[in-house]
């Protein structure tokens, strides 16, 4: 999965001496990430130019004089550029160097303290042992079904409730899994609240996303709700836009608040039409269409080996740094059993490779 990294604001601050530096707030995917220091993403650098050598972007320079506002706001684009362009490269985001830095990075940022916690690991023997871990170590995916049952993002009928509870007061793990797998929305990935164009402008929405569809809750401007459910193998082809950035100054500090949008043709009764959604996650929903897609497609491959599955190669290089103040990043994609002439026609939202899906 693709990370986006903007640097959209930066803080002059003071140190304990007197003197002044910057510090610049990054952004993943329209969330604050952390906040760093020019010096520590020099040694960041120097540290993966060690391991990757001169394969990587070029680093901004160091200014030895005292900075105007234009030299500032052109150092912070071009970090917002090195970190767009060094995350591309799938071998430096799988890097202990580049993990370990955001990682700490985060940590000191928020001033979160790593506490020991304990993990049970059930083997396929049906034995388990428990490990010592660190609450600040990573993972490819961490999944608490009794988190989400609680928070409700996964929703269990009432008697699938009353069971669950008498699986976990008996400490009876296995029967709990096997009966939270068949819980609607189970291992789905609830968005924060939106708006959305659908069924009436300014609808509000909470999305989510998993298993081949995206499960809308809409509320009406009446107060009313309606669940909705856009499968993915309706969906034709979607678009990120980003509409400018907007700073909340009204509270105790600035906060960032992206304007972004994500916009989607879906066929409904043998009709194409488009949905929008307006979401500050609008890059991560992308990822996780791709993902679903990319998912889809492999499952195809392997159920009939006969059948090719293809995505169109992409054209040009897509390019994520922000320069005016709309931006749009296009997905489309495309399965079939034999190869056919795609016409220029067919062509106008972009196309994928296959690693970026």
């Amino acid at each position: 999965m693709k990370m986006h990294f903007c640097i959209p604001v930066s803080q002059q601050r003071s140190d304990a001496l007197g003197g002044r530096y910057v510090l610049y707030s990054v952004y993943l995917d329209g969330f604050l990430f952390c906040r760093v220091r020019y010096s520590q993403l020099h040694d960041w650098n120097e540290q993966l130019r060690r391991v990757f050598g001169n394969c990587l972007p070029p680093f901004p320079p160091k200014y030895y004089l005292a900075m105007t506002t234009a030299m500032a706001d052109e150092r912070r684009n071009q970090l917002e550029q090195y970190l767009q362009n060094v995350t591309m490269d799938p071998n430096v985001l799988r890097s202990d160097v580049f993990v370990e830095f955001l990682k700490l990075a985060q940590l000191n940022t928020f001033d979160i303290t790593p506490k020991k916690a304990y993990l049970d690991i059930f083997l396929p023997n049906e034995e388990s042992i428990k490990i010592e871990i660190i609450t600040s170590d990573t993972a490819e995916r961490v999944l608490e079904a009794i988190q989400d049952i609680e928070k409700e993002w996964a929703k269990p009928t009432q008697a699938q409730r009353q069971k669950l509870e008498a699986f976990q007061k008996e400490d009876n793990q296995t029967k709990f899994l096997e009966l939270a797998r068949e819980v609607q929305h189970y291992g789905y990935l609830q968005l924060d609240p939106c708006t959305c164009d659908y069924p009436e402008p300014g609808s509000g929405a909470v999305l989510s996303v998993g298993n081949n569809e995206i499960s809308c809750c809409i509320t009406l401007p009446d107060s009313q709700t309606q669940d909705v459910i856009f499968q993915m193998s309706r969906v034709k082809c979607w678009q990120v836009t980003f509409l400018g950035t907007l700073l909340d100054m009204d509270g105790p500090q600035r906060t960032l608040n992206q304007n972004l949008e994500l916009r989607f043709q879906y066929s409904e009764d043998s009709c194409w039409q488009w949905f929008v959604i307006y979401t500050k996650q609008a890059f991560l929903l992308s990822s996780c269409l791709k993902k679903m897609i990319s998912e889809k497609m492999v499952k195809l491959a392997a159920k009939n080996p006969e059948m090719q599955i293809e995505v169109p190669e992409q054209s040009k290089s897509k390019k994520y740094h922000i320069q005016q103040s709309q931006q749009k990043d296009y997905s489309s994609f495309l399965s079939r059993k034999s190869k056919i002439k795609i016409a220029k026609d067919d062509c106008v939202f972009g196309n994928i490779k296959e690693e970026d899906l």
